[in-house]
């Protein structure tokens, strides 16, 4: 891969970036070191430092040139620090040797890498990210604390493999030169930022431990021994040997690895590769909403993959894209990822420049930068969640993962949050009600426009039809549910229509959930109808075709699956009608007198209308006039049924809704004379009377007391059906 550049000048602005953001970077990356390696024995503290380097200089190196995120400044970590060091204290428990713990925090290291790299060969970015706040609250405040009670004893300088609460009450294992420097440390570390930003606090902080250990030196002789000397680094390698002997040390390591080892390695090594991923991915996310720019999710935990990967065969310490080095290298200048590779290469120089310097860093300072930032890690706006009880189980949730993280380990933890992440989705999705809305025939009904007697008996026999449109996922959760919703329904109910179409997922529970619900329909002769089942859903699921296979209409004379919901609707009136014997079926042509809007009228008068109508025959399919037609006659259906259409595309259009016998259409036209608004085709074959604005206008100067009344008639039906449209937006509203 090339580095790209926006412009020449960006080289400056890149390589302050990469200058601030060592500063940041490196001092903390020593301090893990220290914290993963100082279980093995003040021996290995040295080399603990040199390992943070060269976490720093490996992740600078390899990961900015395959991830490829802009700007982004990659090191060793606190989650790392504090999996790797629970991960070293647990295997010296169990009685492991010192040469096998250093060579499988290498392997761990690379198994981490390896993983990472699978998570974005397999498209897991995206997956990653989301996992829940409460989960990554719990865990990111547990690792604070950990990392807290890890320090404290190295703070107060008791000795080797003493516990927190062990160092706390036995004072007498307390340096006070060390506690001196690591107050100091955390002083500045604290407070560097309200006097200046131009210096890094923890660059400031770790020459201000530095500089007090070196003033107390002048009452105390001692504090001068590099070698032997417990408060401080050390020589880079160890007093046992140097670096390249401890690499002979992991070697040896390898020769007495055992298979049974490497199961030791699996939970670890997927608990760190997460966090990591987690943890770099959040940093990329805050990038671009700083630089209103878009990072590759995938593409960069493969990169992260091969840096880890890199520490682990270079002897670093794994890292992750950091918050703070990546806000400082962004306020520094830089905007490309040449500041992340240029950050590794400064690592480096720092380290052999100033590795003098190094030996004589004091630990204590070093476990009060480590503190500090354990404390910036706990959540406290959690606590907020104690003050509503819709949120109080949200704080258990990151409690519980706090408390495992303490009492048992940070690896159990991250099982306990992955539990509580599934268990928190199934409790979201049980909570939320699965019906989005109910109602009954006699409150919602179809585009079919009726006559007013049918519209008066399906008032009366509506409440014999129940309809509820369902929403979210349909699964064992939420299965019983959907059961005790429907359950007296399907006791009082012939027709139950269910709406699927703001479903969202369903699995074979409630499937068979839906099977008994047929059952129990078919048992006492009533309907069960679908309508909207989507074709593909969020999971993936062909939803229609899941249902054609799981065969629940199959066979079964009592299960109908319609399209749209309208359609469901409209079949239902139409065996209500045809209960009360108004079965559109038998259909003959009618005259005007047993039209609504002629009842009671005289005989020659309607006569005299029906002279200035025509008389038309249409087949099925036919279309009766399209959008955009001029003409303004209005069309009364003697026979048949006209379905009035929006046109949206060649392939799409609006169902407005459908007229039968007795009804009239085209009214708009009739009144304002513009233009036809939608189409109207015929349903089946049907014979229309056509009255055109012109022959009403004639019949009108002869009988203006019976065109009045008809005005008034047609004025009187639209009111009706708005009426109804009225009831119904209530209905949805309820």
């Amino acid at each position: 891969m090339k580095f790209e550049f926006k412009k020449p000048e960006n080289i400056a602005g890149n390589s302050w970036g990469a200058l601030a953001a060592m500063l940041v970077a490196l001092p903390s990356a020593i301090a893990f070191g220290v914290t993963i390696y100082a279980p093995l024995g003040s021996e290995y503290i040295a080399y603990g430092a040199l390992a943070g380097i060269l976490g720093a200089t490996f992740m600078g190196l390899i990961s900015p040139v395959f991830g490829g995120t802009n700007r982004l400044i990659t090191a060793p970590c606190a989650p790392a620090a504090a999996v790797l060091s629970a991960f070293v204290i647990d295997y010296m428990s169990k009685g492991g040797s010192v040469t096998t713990a250093v060579m499988m925090v290498a392997l761990l290291g690379l198994m981490t890498g390896l993983l990472q790299v699978g998570f974005g060969v397999a498209k897991l970015g995206q997956l990653i990210k989301y996992m829940p706040y409460t989960v990554v609250s719990g865990y990111l405040s547990g690792v604070g604390l950990y990392i807290i009670a890890s320090q404290a004893p190295k703070f107060l300088g008791a000795p080797k493999g003493t516990h927190f609460w062990e160092a706390i009450e036995n004072p007498h294992f307390w340096q006070f030169q060390g506690i001196a420097v690591g107050i100091v440390t955390a002083l500045v570390m604290t407070f560097a930022a309200k006097f200046t930003k131009v210096i890094p606090a923890a660059i400031l902080a770790l020459l201000g431990g530095v500089a007090s250990y070196f003033a107390l030196s002048l009452f105390d002789s001692t504090l001068l021994n590099l070698e032997h000397n417990a408060l401080i680094i050390g020589p880079l390698g160890g007093s046992g040997g140097g670096f390249f002997e401890a690499i002979a040390q992991k070697a040896e390591g390898v020769k007495n690895f055992q298979f049974a080892d490497f199961t030791f390695l699996v939970t670890p090594a997927l608990t760190l590769a997460a966090l990591l991923s987690i943890d770099t991915l959040k940093t990329c996310v805050v990038l671009d909403a700083i630089t209103r720019s878009r990072h590759d999710s995938n593409k960069e935990l493969i990169g992260q993959g091969l840096g880890n990967i890199g520490c682990a065969i270079g002897g670093g310490i794994p890292g992750a894209g950091t918050m703070g080095a990546t806000l400082v290298n962004i306020s520094s200048g830089a905007t490309t990822r040449l500041s992340g590779f240029l950050e590794g290469v400064l690592s480096l120089v720092a380290f052999l420049v100033l590795a003098p310097l190094i030996s004589w860093v004091p630990i204590s300072a070093l476990a009060a930068i480590l503190i500090v930032i354990g404390v910036k890690m706990i959540d406290t706006h959690s606590f907020s969640f104690l003050r509503s009880r819709s949120t109080i189980l949200d704080f258990v949730v990151i409690a519980a993962v706090v408390t495992t993280a303490l009492t048992v380990s940070l690896i159990a933890a991250s099982g306990v949050g992955v539990i509580l992440a599934i268990l928190l989705f199934i409790r979201e999705n049980i909570a939320t009600s699965i019906v989005r809305r109910k109602s009954l025939s006699n409150e919602s009904f179809s585009k079919q426009i009726r006559v007013q007697e049918e519209m008066d008996i399906l008032l009366k026999k509506g409440d014999n039809s129940a309809i509820y449109e369902l929403q979210g996922s349909l699964f064992f959760g939420t299965a019983s549910q959907l059961l005790s919703t429907l359950e007296n329904d399907i006791k009082t109910k012939k027709f139950i229509t269910l709406d699927m179409k703001k479903v969202q997922g369903i699995d074979i529970t409630a499937m068979h959930i839906l099977e008994q619900v047929r059952d129990m329909m078919e048992e006492k002769g009533g309907y069960l109808l679908f309508s909207s089942i989507p074709v593909r859903i969020p999971s993936g699921l062909e939803m229609q075709k899941y249902f054609e296979e799981i065969g629940i209409a199959k066979g079964h004379v009592n299960v109908k699956i319609f399209g749209e919901l309208d359609d469901a609707i409209e079949w239902v009136e139409d065996r209500l009608l045809e209960e009360d014997e108004l079965s559109k079926e038998e259909q003959i042509a009618i005259g005007l007198q047993e039209f609504e809007l002629f009842k009671s009228k005289k005989e020659e008068t309607l006569s005299a209308l029906e002279e200035r109508m025509q008389k038309l025959c249409v087949k099925a399919g036919e279309k009766i006039f399209a959008a955009g037609d001029t003409g303004d006659e209005l069309f009364l259906i003697r026979k048949g049924e006209v379905r009035i259409v929006l046109p949206i595309s060649d392939a799409q259009q609006y169902h407005i809704s459908t007229f039968g016998q007795g009804n009239f259409f085209g009214e708009m036209a009739f009144l304002d004379g513009a233009v036809r608004s939608a189409d109207a085709v015929a349903q089946s074959d049907t014979e229309l009377y056509t009255l055109s604005r012109a022959e009403f206008e004639a019949f009108s100067e002869e009988h203006k007391k019976t065109a009045l009344k008809f005005l008034e008639g047609l004025a009187s039906v639209l009111a009706g059906r708005l009426r109804f449209t009225n009831a119904e937006l209530r209905a949805c509203e309820a």
